[in-house]
């Protein structure tokens, strides 16, 4: 095997198998490489679906072999370290790999010691997550009996920011379904200080609050879980940043933080140590605190955040002009999707393309697109299509599917979630073409 590419793509999710595939395919690349040392690609957008006991996880996972590139040269190992002034990744077991041109894709991280005791109680008992194992969210939703649903998120980026809140829709659905949703409490807790950034999305989930009679816990930094006795541990305050990076603070929610807002829990037991508050909880969904791989944030290449250090347009690195970086790894302040990842793509590809052949960058450039399909019941969904400027940005080829306006919640947006995204994604996205 060549130590030696043209094209060298660290990682086989989306972000790295599309790149791979629209070089290949539309640039007629040559020589395209992709270090991933996983056997099997998941389609994780569906992993909300099935954690709500609505869709087969069986069909979100692929063979990697079936979804990489015809063309590309599979290096089936890990990355563990950059050297980008001599054009170097050094890797776990194939030694050094040189390239051209370097894409950083590897996705993003777990880092449970930002929670402590989040760890050791996820994916047990009635702590789970959509995000690590959604076919065990699924069984603590069927099998809640009543009691305190603790829905919550940390204060890191994640994946999808939206992601938290869609499950608790779907899960408060089918505790009306049950029959235990009169013995239970929902409750959202999250640091941020609005339900969703884009405002229209926002007045349309806060209907689907008051709907469902969801116990919004604003401005709430979780920092702690004690599993044995069933409590979440949050700080609150107004300094706190939200994860997620749709439900951040707006100027006009600075004075929203006062004692009845922090004490106003209804029918949830609430214990206070010191600064801390414990919400007690019967279930716990929750997505885990994510950093990007600890290989990219040792390196040279990433910002004082810890996050791969690119150009907001281009997605070029703003130190080393032959690599580049997008998807969740990359420091873009826009919500971690694939759909993000579905416009950031053709730009790279783009710009990687033109920089061999003519040596300059292109002239298309990101605006930040993201989309967040945020599920409200089973047979619903609202589409949130944003920019880097939160303006809602919706795809005028929703009218095509008789959608007049996509930030209300509409049956044919949940068809387009449950069947149309995941034929898009396996069937055009996967294989290089535009979508």
């Amino acid at each position: 095997m060549s130590t030696h590419h043209q094209i060298l793509i660290i990682g086989g999710g989306t972000a790295g198998i599309m790149v791979a595939s629209q070089l290949i395919k539309q640039k007629k690349a040559k020589d395209v490489a992709i270090i991933e040392p996983a056997d099997t690609h998941y389609y994780q957008p569906a992993w909300t679906l099935v954690g709500a006991g609505a869709y087969n996880f069986e069909k979100t996972a692929r063979p990697m072999s079936s979804v990489m590139p015809k063309g590309a040269t599979w290096i089936k190992d890990r990355a563990t370290g950059f050297d980008p002034d001599k054009n170097l990744v050094h890797t776990a077991n194939k030694g050094d790999i040189t390239y051209d041109y370097l894409v950083v894709v590897p996705g993003l991280a777990y880092d449970f010691s930002l929670v402590p005791g989040l760890g050791e109680a996820m994916d047990k008992g009635v702590v789970c997550s959509n995000y690590t194992n959604p076919k065990h969210t699924w069984n603590v939703i069927k099998n809640f009996k009543g009691g305190t649903a603790l829905f919550t998120q940390p204060t890191t980026p994640i994946k999808c920011g939206g992601a938290p809140q869609k499950i608790m829709y779907l899960a408060e659905s089918y505790f009306r379904k049950s029959g235990v949703r009169k013995k239970t409490e929902v409750v959202f807790a999250t640091s941020g200080t609005v339900i969703f950034g884009v405002k229209k999305i926002a007045k349309t989930l806060m209907q689907v609050v008051d709907r469902k009679d969801i116990n919004l816990r604003f401005y709430h930094k979780l920092v702690a879980v004690d599993a044995d006795k069933q409590i979440a541990w949050y700080k609150l305050g107004k300094d706190i940043t939200a994860g997620g990076c749709v439900v951040m603070a707006g100027e006009d929610d600075e004075d929203r933080l006062d004692d009845s807002f922090q004490y106003n829990y209804k029918d949830v037991k609430v214990t206070v140590d010191g600064d801390r508050y414990g919400i007690h909880y019967d279930m716990l969904h929750t997505a885990p605190p994510s950093v990007a791989p600890k290989f990219v944030r040792d390196s040279v290449l990433v910002n004082e955040a810890g996050w791969l250090d690119v150009n907001h347009q281009t997605m070029q690195h703003n130190k080393f002009p032959n690599v580049f970086g997008l998807g969740d790894v990359a420091a873009l302040p826009t919500a971690k999707t694939g759909a993000a990842i579905r416009k950031q793509v053709p730009i790279v590809v783009d710009n990687i393309d033109l920089l061999i052949k003519h040596h300059k960058l292109g002239n298309k450039s990101y605006n930040g697109y993201s989309s967040c399909p945020l599920v409200t019941d089973y047979g619903k969904m609202v589409l949130a299509e944003f920019d880097y400027n939160n303006n809602f940005t919706p795809d005028p080829k929703l009218k095509r599917m008789l959608i007049s306006d996509s930030s209300k919640e509409h049956w044919r947006l949940w068809m387009l979630k449950k069947y149309g995204l995941p034929y898009l994604y396996w069937n055009k996205m996967m294989k290089g073409k535009d979508v």
